[in-house]
Order: structure tokens, then sequence, then C-alpha cells
């Protein structure tokens, strides 16, 4: 598997909130609750707490300022009524795929790992899957 697919599957993995490595177990019970570990490959997801807020403000909060300050700064004072009705659109959106954008935050956690390996991180080693 050559580096480029295998961060794009990882990468898909974590937007379809399974596990980066294996890509079978859960990251999230319901909408929103962490697993702590994959119950199919035993991966650790957090080895430590915060371990991935870097990757969540990257992916996650810059992003969403981002189009919050466009919409408000532009369209909200051009055409107010259209505005509001696409920063509503826009909070309803942005509240349905969180756990999709955070599952990519782990898979970019995750990656990091991987090419910069800690000898004491208890990273599962990589075996090629079938499911992606």
């Amino acid at each position: 598997m050559t580096r480029g697919h295998f961060i794009a599957t990882v990468l898909r993995r974590g937007l379809r909130k399974r596990c980066p490595h294996c890509g079978q177990g859960p990251l999230f019970i319901g909408w929103g609750d962490h697993v702590e570990k994959c119950p199919v490959c035993g991966l650790v997801y957090e080895r430590n707490p915060g371990d991935t807020w870097a990757f969540a403000v990257m992916g996650d909060r810059i992003p969403v300022a981002a189009s919050i300050g466009l919409i408000y700064f532009g369209v909200i004072r051009s055409y107010p009524a259209w505005g509001l009705a696409t920063l509503a659109m826009m909070g309803v959106l942005l509240i349905w795929t969180a756990p999709n954008r955070w599952g990519v935050g782990i898979a970019l956690h995750y990656l990091s790992r991987v090419y910069w390996p800690d000898p004491s991180d208890p990273v599962p080693p990589t075996q090629p899957t079938v499911a992606s």
C-alpha cells in the first residue's frame, strides 16, 4: 500500500467514525461518546488525555470559526434574512457532522503516531486489511 493510499484510507476510516487502524471498531458509542480503545484490534485511540486537541482545533474549530466569520461579515451584512438562514443551516450541519470531524482528528493523531512512533506507544502492528 502506498503512503498516499494509506493516508487516504486512514482519513476515510476516521470520517466514517471507524478505527483508523483496522477500519472495523467504532470510535464512538451513540452520537459522541468517545470509546477508549478499539474492540477489534485493541488500538488505544487517545494514549494521553488531550492528545487529539491539536488535530481537533486544526480540523474542526478553525474552519468553523472561519466559515461563521465569512457568513457574518459577508452574507448577513448584505442580505440579513439570507445570512441568518445560512447561519442556522450551517449550525445544524456543523452539529450533525461533528462526530465525523472528530473521527478525522483521531485519524490524524493515529497517522502522527504511525509516522513518528514512540517505542512506548501501544500501536498494534500494521497488517493489510480487507475493510477500509
